[in-house]
């Protein structure tokens, strides 16, 4: 019996190893979706991880690289940031996309200091749309490797409603009520154990 417990584990602990590697390596890089890298000027500490959704409609089929560019473009010469403001983008196949450095700060159009935060943004508007399976558990993972890269306490991952409340929905509903009622923390733990 105690063989099979130390199996078990062993097992477990391969199983997570292997899913923080698929997890780092299955990100498209930047240069891979047409993106041009920031200027790195100054540099954060990561400290807390926080989820976002992309606020827009992202229909089946729309292709996220377009998507991409045009959100990169846009934010450089609509807002004056420095790049697209999310350091992560999950599309609806669960496909992980590099945005911005992580080194730098992100960008929000809410009042809470960004400085510190990794962003993760799930693309569509989920006030209307449902978190699919696949991004569920790209969210999970990605969130997982990226705790444990920074050592990033469960305490310090959240929403952007839960950073501000009253200014904001995201990252809307459906994934909001995974924050509100514990889900996600609790699977967000188990990995991190």
């Amino acid at each position: 019996m105690n063989r099979l417990r130390i199996f078990v584990g062993a097992a477990f602990s391969i199983l997570l190893a292997a899913c923080a590697i698929m997890s780092q390596n299955n990100i498209i890089r930047q240069a891979e979706w047409g993106g041009t890298p920031a200027r790195v000027d100054s540099v954060q500490s990561i400290e807390f991880i926080t989820i976002h959704h992309s606020g827009v409609v992202f229909e089946s089929g729309k292709d996220p690289l377009t998507y991409l560019q045009n959100l990169q473009n846009w934010s450089r010469t609509e807002k004056q940031w420095i790049d697209i403001p999310y350091h992560y983008l999950i599309d609806l196949d669960g496909k992980i996309y590099e945005g911005r450095d992580a080194r730098l700060a992100g960008d929000t159009n809410t009042s809470y200091d960004v400085k510190g935060h990794l962003i993760i943004c799930v693309l569509g508007n989920y006030e209307e749309q449902t978190l699919n399976e696949k991004q569920y558990d790209a969210l999970v993972h990605l969130t997982v490797n990226r705790a444990k890269h920074y050592a990033v306490p469960l305490e310090n991952i959240r929403s952007h409603h839960d950073w501000v409340p009253a200014e904001t929905v995201c990252p809307g509903r459906d994934i909001q009520r995974l924050f509100d009622d514990g889900t996600f923390k609790q699977t967000v733990s188990a990995l991190l154990n």
